[in-house]
Formats: structure tokens, C-alpha cells, sequence
């Protein structure tokens, strides 16, 4: 049986471009833009994107299963023609943060976000007043948040999380016409009737972009990996490192960091090689990283821990 084969032409790796995104560059086109926040199977994205071909769809899902079988989805019932989707496997929060800048999107769709009912669990939940606050201003003016769940108590914990967002609110209960996975899934229980919240933006909030940073090389003259000693730094930047490995044979090694700022996490590698009678401190290739002030804190710390090693 032939093996089906699918484009991942839509799937962005962030890592590859400047931030935040240039959207008209990716799509090659200025077009009304809208968000799916957790496609989940890509139903209501990819409907919409064959709907209205003249609008750019952004799907953001950080589950691996829902991002390849939305992209087997793309491919088998849009045959190659759809041009107008893009999808970030990233957190929404991250992408939020660092992929968008301000006053860029015309309408954001959030359908049957987990809950997260319990109260240990209230951490866990997207549609925070900060969030909120962030999504404001990322929308347009006068731009749409619509927001579909199957729990009253989720509904209310955002309509009180959204006072003072910036935002008019309408709420209403509807049936189920939107056809996507847990949708169905809830029907089957039992349940008929759903929360729909729209929220229009009415006052622009101020959040700058997160900046990118240059993450330059740092070399020196000498350097005595046996001395090396690195103090893990916590705070609003966490730098931990985890682990230190080096080739004496080969002069190379491998810094292994976790760094921590905001809601973002990264795993970040320097890597430490020796050439032309210097010793050179860069972030390893092939890492998937968002530039930020974190990482970029990380390797100075590791250069001023390497320059250490050799003062008397």
C-alpha cells in the first residue's frame, strides 16, 4: 500500500526568523489575520481557511499528535491548494509573548480549552488577566476574542479575569455548531448546550514585544576546564546549569543550561571549542530557542565563569 505523504510546508520553526514574525512577508500578502489557539484536530482551522480564502489563519497547538494529524488533514482535503494557513507548535503564551507584536490580528478563536477545574490546578489556565491584557494588545482595534467551552465554571472564572482587559463582553449559551472533536464528544455525553464568550476590544492596553537578542560569541585567550565553577543564578532570570562536558583531546565542550523568565522555559546549549590559539563560547547549532534576555544572560555568565578559571 503506498504510504500517504503529507506538506509540512505550513508548520513555521520559529527559531529560523527574526521576531516577532513578519506576517505579510510569511504569507506573502496584507490580509485580515486570524488565531486559532489549540486547533486540537484542525477542523474549525482548516474549514475556515477553505472558507475565506482572502484571510491568513495562524493555528497554534503545542501537541505533537494534533500538529501532524492537522497536517495529514491539510494535505489530504486541501490538495495542495491552501496557501492561507500556518501553524506554531509552540505554547500560546510563548507565542503570545514573542511571536506577535501589537495591533496585528483582526480576530483570536479559542474552542473548548481545557478547564483545568481544580483549584490547584487555577495556575494552569490560559485566559489569565495577564494574558488577557496581552492578547488586547495584540488584536487590531476593535478586534475579536471569541472563546467556546463546555464549563460554566471556566466561563466564569474568565468573565471575572477580564474586568478592566480592555474589552465590551457579550456571553451566550448555543448549541453545538462547531463540529470539532470534544464538541462532539461532549454532545455524546449528554451535554446541549455550550458557552460562548465574545470579547471586542474597546480600549488598547500598552505591552511592549518582547525583544530579541543577539546572542554573540565570546572568546578568550586561555581558559582551564578543570577550574571551571558556574553559580546557578534564580530570580526573575533563573540560570541553572545542569550539566559540563568536556573533550580534553579535542578541546570542545558542551554546557547544558535551563533558563527560566516569565512563562518561558528554555533548554540552551553553549558550546565551547578551541581554534586558532582561542577559546570560543557560542550557542551550539541545532537547538530550537527563542532569543531572549535569559539565554543571552547565560552565555555571559558562562564566559565570566570561563575567564575565572585562569585569574590568579
Amino acid at each position: 500500500m503506498k504510504k500517504f505523504q503529507f506538506d509540512t510546508t505550513p508548520l513555521i520553526p520559529c527559531s529560523r526568523f527574526s521576531l516577532p514574525l513578519d506576517w505579510n512577508k510569511e504569507f506573502k500578502r496584507d490580509s485580515p489575520l486570524d488565531v486559532e489557539i489549540g486547533f486540537g484536530m484542525g477542523e474549525f482551522l482548516l474549514r475556515s481557511a477553505l472558507q475565506n480564502p482572502g484571510r491568513d489563519y495562524i493555528g497554534i497547538e503545542s501537541d505533537w499528535e494534533r500538529v501532524y494529524k492537522t497536517l495529514k488533514r491539510i494535505s489530504r482535503e486541501g490538495k495542495g491548494e491552501i496557501k492561507n494557513i500556518r501553524i506554531l507548535k509552540l505554547d500560546a503564551k510563548i507565542v503570545f509573548r514573542y511571536v506577535f507584536s501589537g495591533r496585528i490580528i483582526d480576530n483570536i478563536y479559542c474552542l473548548f480549552p481545557c478547564p483545568w477545574p481544580k483549584k490547584a490546578h487555577v495556575k494552569h489556565r490560559l485566559f489569565s488577566r495577564d494574558f488577557l491584557n496581552l492578547v488586547n494588545n495584540r488584536l487590531k482595534d476593535t478586534g475579536r476574542l471569541r472563546i467556546v467551552t463546555d464549563s460554566k465554571m471556566f466561563a466564569l472564572w474568565v468573565v471575572e479575569e477580564a474586568r478592566n482587559t480592555g474589552f465590551d463582553r457579550t456571553e451566550e449559551e448555543i448549541d453545538a455548531v462547531y463540529d470539532t472533536k470534544y464538541e462532539r464528544k461532549w454532545k455524546a455525553q449528554g451535554q446541549e448546550k455550550f458557552f460562548e464568550l465574545d470579547f471586542v476590544k474597546n480600549k488598547h492596553k500598552i505591552i511592549k514585544t518582547a525583544k530579541e537578542h543577539v546572542l554573540e560569541s565570546y572568546k578568550l585567550k586561555d581558559f582551564n576546564p578543570d577550574k571551571f565553577e558556574f553559580k546557578d543564578l534564580t530570580g526573575k532570570i533563573t540560570v541553572i546549569l545542569k550539566d559540563f562536558i568536556f573533550d580534553k583531546i579535542r578541546n570542545k565542550g558542551l554546557l547544558y543550561f535551563i533558563v527560566s523568565e516569565k512563562e518561558l522555559t528554555q533548554h540552551f546549549r553553549i558550546f565551547i571549542d578551541r581554534r586558532n590559539e582561542k577559546w570560543y563560547f557560542s550557542k551550539a547549532d541545532g537547538q530550537t530557542i527563542f532569543p531572549t534576555e535569559g539565554l543571552k544572560l547565560a552565555l555571559k555568565m558562562a564566559y565570566e565563569a570561563a575567564l575565572a578559571t585562569v585569574k590568579e
